[in-house]
């Protein structure tokens, strides 16, 4: 089949590269965002599925909005059999959802219908799932609503951050998006309707959603501050700066330590929570870079009855 592909960033290289290496299908172009501001000196960088698209010859579209007249009308030149999407990053419109005549095929990383939305693999995490997935389904009007092509499944491993989960659905989903593909242009492969049951919503987790309450039982933290590894950074307030929290491991059997309180010794910090402490492993303090929590409490000395929070 002729494909247009959809994404944007990194995650979505892994598919992009198995459709180009497919000997079955042929990506006539990459439809992503523009070019955005990065690094210290906010120059403009392209994305990485534009970047992977350029070094294979591969013409790249970057409309501002994907209803645009000029990118509706390319995109009706190329005639597209099938346009296959991994966070693209923006909403399509029904004119665009009309030209592939075998219409607009999603990698959404979890088993749907749980956590239909932006960020369902941080949800996962946050939810303690045990296993999670990915789903290729055909694209409709409503939130990912559309019925499934197939799925991978994924075991959710007690230390996963949400980037190593994702890491991992981005190479097992490639697959299932080539096998996708290949169903579909030769007729063995059906989409079937979501269940009505089992839904589940992934809003985008926000800086505000990654604060952290030291009041909240351990599990609950440590879920947080995994599922929001590497972005956006679970965080707190320590001497009314803000502080990352970016690992932590649990200690059950201590329980001596309220909500927030430090406890220091040389070669660890230890902080209280609702249930049992935990150990801060690695943080990153307000303008610096990421550190040993135990090398960040010798240099800030850490006094005694001092806690985390506002």
């Amino acid at each position: 089949m002729k494909l247009v592909f959809a994404g944007t960033p990194e995650v979505a290289v892994p598919a992009l590269d198995a459709l180009i290496a497919s000997e079955r299908h042929e990506v006539a172009a990459v439809v992503t965002r523009p070019d955005a501001a990065a690094g210290r000196g906010r120059r403009l960088v392209a994305s990485p599925v534009a970047q992977r698209a350029e070094e294979a010859g591969i013409e790249v579209l970057k409309p501002a909005k994907p209803r645009d007249e000029d990118f509706l009308a390319r995109l009706r030149e190329i005639a597209p059999d099938c346009c296959p999407v991994v966070a693209y990053g923006a909403l399509l419109p029904k004119e665009a959802l009309e030209i592939p005549a075998r219409g607009w095929v999603n990698l959404h990383f979890s088993l749907l219908p749980a956590w239909r939305g932006a960020a369902p693999v941080q949800h996962a995490v946050l939810a303690g799932d045990e296993v999670t997935g990915a789903s290729t389904f055909r694209i409709e009007e409503g939130l990912d609503t559309g019925p499934v092509y197939g799925v991978v499944t994924e075991q959710v491993r007690p230390t996963d951050t949400s980037g190593d989960l994702l890491t991992r659905l981005a190479f097992a989903g490639a697959g299932l998006l080539a096998a996708t593909m290949d169903g579909i242009e030769d007729g063995t492969l059906k989409a079937v309707p979501q269940p009505a049951e089992g839904v589940t919503y992934a809003s985008k987790i926000n800086v505000e959603d990654a604060l952290i309450h030291w009041s909240a039982p351990a599990l609950r933290v440590d879920r947080l501050v995994r599922a929001c590894a590497p972005a956006p950074g679970a965080w707190t307030v320590f001497r009314g700066e803000r502080l990352k929290v970016m690992s932590v491991a649990l200690l059950p059997d201590r329980t001596d330590l309220g909500p927030g309180e430090l406890a220091v010794t040389k070669n660890a910090v230890y902080a209280g929570t609702g249930s049992h402490a935990a150990e801060l492993l690695w943080v990153q303090p307000q303008g610096k870079k990421p550190m040993r929590a135990a090398d960040w409490a010798r240099g800030v000395r850490i006094a005694g009855g001092e806690r985390l929070g506002a």
